[in-house]
């Protein structure tokens, strides 16, 4: 059967149509902006998987044990795991898109501020912060080269609340030695003190009594001469 022009023209459009929407899906599959297809066929639609070089990276992301924040150097969160959202109790979705900010307490914000405009390509930085739910966090940053995401910066957080409660409780329990250590010295002091008293005290005490046997001595031998005064009259007489 000879088709016609018309005919011909319909389905090269339909063909170009169908090269385009091919082209367009390998454009999104090797960019890896997708995970999955879905292809439609006799058996009904089947779903396949895609497996990239991202795949791994982004599966070690998820499941790590610590934070991977992604932010611009505004601290506007562009990326963030499932771990550091649960850290500061918000959704993945509600978390993406708000300001690392309004989760740090806000003696912290200026220092992370002054570390990230700090930052050079070469150069990481480390702070330890605090969030407004009491958790503390170990922060460290790096600037992403421009190849990437131009300006913004890569967070990795490592969870050390249990690490700043020993650190208070030492540090509380250092306190609690430095005064019972000062109360010690002073107690010493008034001991020293005391005794110094009692030493002056006694050595008045023996001054006193010294003085009071040479009297003693002094009235028992005017007594004798007295005695023999008295005697010598009654013999003369």
């Amino acid at each position: 059967m000879i088709k016609t022009q018309e005919q011909l023209n319909f389905e090269n459009e339909e063909l170009r149509s169908r090269l385009f929407e091919a082209e367009e899906m390998l454009s999104v599959i090797r960019s890896g902006e997708v995970d999955a297809i879905v292809i439609s066929g006799a058996e009904g639609e089947q779903v396949y998987s895609l497996s990239s070089a991202e795949t791994p990276y982004r599966t070690f992301v998820e499941e790590m044990q610590g934070g991977a924040v992604t932010l611009t150097k505004e601290g506007l969160i562009l990326f963030c795991n499932n771990w550091f959202a649960e850290q500061v109790q918000e959704p993945v979705d509600k978390v993406i898109g708000s300001y690392i900010k309004s989760y740090i307490t806000p003696i912290d914000r200026l220092n992370l501020e002054n570390l990230l405009t700090q930052l050079t390509l070469r150069k990481s930085g480390a702070l330890i912060i605090s969030l407004a739910n009491s958790t503390w966090l170990k922060l460290s940053v790096r600037l992403l080269p421009a190849y990437l995401q131009g300006d913004n910066y890569i967070l990795i957080a490592t969870d050390i609340t249990e690490l700043k409660k020993k650190e208070i409780e030492l540090l509380e329990l250092h306190r609690q030695l430095k005064q019972q250590l000062v109360q010690l010295q002073d107690l010493r002091l008034d001991i020293i003190n005391a005794k110094i008293e009692t030493d002056v005290v006694n050595k008045k005490l023996e001054n006193t009594i010294e003085i009071l046997v040479k009297e003693n001595g002094k009235l028992k031998q005017t007594g004798t001469e007295l005695r023999h005064k008295l005697k010598e009259k009654t013999v003369n007489a």
